[in-house]
């Protein structure tokens, strides 16, 4: 229930105690149930996140998006430039998109094999992941202009903690979740890790832990926010299984980590970190992506061209969205408005729009060659926690 209701619902009830109790005395049984009768009861009050230390307080402890609703963007961004970034992986490039004509506005040269466009935790730095030139390059989403490369080893992907005192490097070959400062990229804590591939990550309702994946050895983690340290690890019980996004429900109570040889999202109980459950999508289950309403999530099924459409509410798959022509729809981001899915093509070097209510390909843009994280910019939220764009 909304605040608002609350308050109302909290005053009705009082003024309708007050009644029952001005009776003409304890004879007056007739005046006292007739408002214990009109009595609403309250509705059981929420008991407010103990977010990690530093952490902006969570608005609804219901819904982790509150703060991602259609258009609220954050006065340091509301008069940001609206544009669509696409790293591609194999030109060296990240290609700018005008989203309203769908057209490209510029081609930006960076360092080797960029991964991902990650929004920083303060909203105000596009960093490109150089995977391979093993250097983050900052992009101004005011200006459009890159900055100078700040060398950062194999930066696969790269995330914020909650309360942004901390950078976080998926390290994917070495190994390691790097800790680091968020603007400078000073190494704060290194921790090995013993699987292979870390990935891509998503946060608790509280801030307070992480669930990460290892696309090559088809396990998952957990760790510690605040400590620094894996506290929980699994293998997904699936032969060969590679995952890949990871979300978080609206509700902070499951997370939904997408596996590309599994087909499908393995649905997991984050707080216990016991064994995941199987949901079929489709071949190639790649990316995952909460609507602006937080009631549905988009699911890409990169080795078969569809987005499967997810209902948190019901629990289940409700649509399929199948691009004509088919397509490998990778990673990307929501339009600030929550009327377009934006999507790269990442084996056919294109990118797509898709219609958040029909499921309707607006636009297919061809980009240089392997588009891989696709962020939008800007989107909804008070701070990011990275990736493509992950806000809260």
């Amino acid at each position: 229930m909304r605040p608002h209701l609350i308050k109302s619902t909290l005053v009705a009830g009082a003024a309708l105690a007050v009644l029952a109790a001005c009776g003409t005395g304890s004879g007056d049984r007739t005046s006292e149930a007739r408002g214990t009768e009109a009595a609403v009861p309250a509705p059981p009050e929420r008991k407010p996140v103990r977010g990690l230390p530093g952490m902006p307080p969570v608005l609804d402890p219901e819904d982790v998006y509150a703060a991602d609703r259609p258009n609220k963007l954050s006065p340091v961004v509301k008069d940001f430039p609206s544009r669509v970034y696409v790293p591609n992986t194999n030109s060296d490039t990240v290609t700018v998109i005008d989203p309203k004509t769908y057209e490209v506005t510029e081609t930006i040269r960076v360092g080797r094999q960029p991964q991902h466009v990650v929004p920083s935790w303060d909203l105000k730095t596009l960093w490109v992941n150089n995977n391979r030139g093993h250097t983050l390059t900052p992009i101004d989403p005011r200006t459009g202009k890159a900055g100078k490369e700040v060398e950062v080893h194999d930066p696969y992907n790269l995330y914020f903690t909650p309360n942004g005192r901390y950078a976080v490097v998926m390290a994917s070959l070495d190994r390691q979740l790097v800790f680091r400062d968020p603007h400078t990229m000073e190494v704060k804590k290194t921790v090995p890790v013993s699987c292979y591939g870390v990935n891509h990550a998503d946060f608790s309702l509280d801030g307070r832990y992480f669930i990460v994946s290892c696309e090559f050895s088809g396990e998952l983690l957990k760790v510690d926010t605040e400590k620094m340290e894996v506290v929980g690890q699994q293998r997904l019980p699936f032969q060969g299984a590679m995952p890949q996004d990871v979300k978080v429900s609206p509700d902070g109570k499951k997370f939904y980590v997408a596996d590309m040889m599994a087909h499908g999202m393995w649905v997991l109980d984050g707080d216990r970190f016991g064994k995941p459950t199987l949901l079929p999508t489709g071949k190639g289950c790649h990316g995952l992506y909460v609507s602006r309403d937080s009631r549905e999530m988009y699911v890409t099924n990169r080795g078969e061209g569809t987005v499967s459409v997810f209902d948190f509410t019901q629990d289940r798959l409700t649509r399929k969205w199948r691009l004509p022509d088919g397509g490998s729809p990778d990673m990307g981001g929501v339009s600030a408005d929550g009327k377009v899915l934006w999507l790269s093509g990442r084996y056919d070097a294109e990118v797509y729009a898709v219609d958040t209510r029909t499921g309707i390909q607006l636009a297919r843009i061809p980009v240089g060659s392997g588009p891989h994280g696709l962020a939008v910019y800007p989107q909804p939220g008070r701070y990011s926690l990275g990736h493509t764009g992950v806000f809260r």
